[in-house]
């Protein structure tokens, strides 16, 4: 079985320097926090050409510290796409205020700036952007928007690590970046762990107070904190795997621009990439009529696929309360209905890129 991301093989290429800075931060029993999470730190800054990153202990942490940061809270809303993963809106929600659900395009399958402006209220506070499945929103029309309203603009990075728009790094473009490290990302640690990047000094500074108990000093609380800090393990493994993420980047472009060159199946829509932005493929993802069949065929020829994501945020039970209904966000409402995930991680070989291929194109959706 063609797994649709297969870990072990990373492992296997590079078991021996994983291993070892795994063993460099036991034998210093650096652990929580430290020498190892403030390296990463320091790289991954560099990495993403800003000043600041802070590590804490996965995405969804990343959101909503940058959420804390911004000082948005109860009474407040924050502009969310309808279709990305629910940790965009989590984010929001811990801090007490309203997620408001943006449909995408029909193209890109981004946040739609069409429809952003009529969701704006006086308690809007924010825009938050996802790069979704690693290609970039269109940032300069949503950052236009947030200025002549006053927001603030975070972009959701958790699936865009080097990712481009307009020659500039995600996690660089607007006010923060939030990244996630989960297992299966482009850039992952060993269980999970998660980045906010920022320009000013004072919310990376915010951010490692919270993420600290509070603390500035130990033991002295000077504000309502978390226990949110970047285990030193995984900033030592993500140490690791950063040096090797121009590559696998490039390993990603390659098998996600063939797909999109030789799958002519015209049973299958792609999404869009602008000739301004560079993807980066943390997911291939096509919409088929009917995609637990396309799922089932798949399986028959030993190929995983699977879906992301079959219910959109607006949809979903958790926010019931807030009142939207099916055809709030035709867009993603159909996306989420129609999605299909291919096999795609930078370990394929050029004969399984083929294997998908070619199923591909000859599925007949009967």
């Amino acid at each position: 079985m063609l797994k649709r991301i297969d870990l072990t093989r990373d492992y296997r290429a590079h078991q021996e320097e994983y291993l070892d800075a795994i063993r460099k931060v036991c034998e210093e029993t650096a652990f929580s926090g430290g020498k190892y999470a403030d390296l990463f730190d320091q790289e991954f800054a560099a990495y993403c050409n800003m000043p600041y990153a802070a590590g804490v202990n996965n995405g969804t942490t990343a959101l909503h510290c940058a959420m804390l940061a911004l000082g948005i809270g109860e009474g407040d809303e924050v502009i969310v796409p309808a279709n990305t993963y629910i940790a965009t809106a989590w984010g929001v929600s811990y801090t007490g205020a309203t997620p408001v659900f943006v449909d995408c395009t029909a193209d890109t399958w981004e946040i739609d700036p069409d429809k952003i402006e009529e969701k704006i209220t006086e308690k809007t506070r924010a825009i938050i952007g996802v790069h979704l499945y690693g290609q970039p929103f269109e940032v300069n029309r949503v950052k236009a928007i947030a200025r002549k309203h006053n927001l603030y603009v975070v972009e959701d990075c958790a699936q865009s690590h080097g990712a481009l728009y307009e020659g500039k790094i995600a996690g660089s473009l607007v006010d923060m970046g939030c990244f996630s490290f989960y297992p299966g990302k482009n850039l992952y640690a060993f269980g999970e762990g998660g980045s906010v990047t920022c320009h000013k000094k004072e919310h990376y500074d915010a951010i490692t107070v919270l993420k600290n108990q509070g603390c500035q000093t130990r033991y002295y609380h000077d504000v309502i904190g978390y226990n949110y800090r970047l285990e030193g393990i995984q900033g030592a493994v993500l140490s690791v795997s950063l040096k090797y993420l121009p590559e696998w980047t490039r390993r990603r472009q390659e098998i996600g621009e063939r797909y999109i060159r030789e799958i002519t199946n015209p049973l299958f829509t792609m999404q869009a990439h602008p000739e301004n932005t560079t993807p980066v493929y943390h997911l291939f993802v096509v919409t088929v009529e009917d995609p637990e069949h396309f799922l089932a065929y798949m399986a028959e020829r030993e190929i995983e696929c699977n879906r992301h994501y079959p219910v959109p945020c607006h949809l979903q039970k958790a926010y019931a309360h807030l009142g939207y209904q099916e055809g709030d966000c035709p867009n993603a409402e159909y996306l989420a209905s129609h999605c299909a995930t291919l096999p795609l991680f930078p370990e394929m070989t050029e004969e399984e890129v083929e294997l998908v291929i070619k199923a591909c194109n000859e599925y007949k959706g009967e």
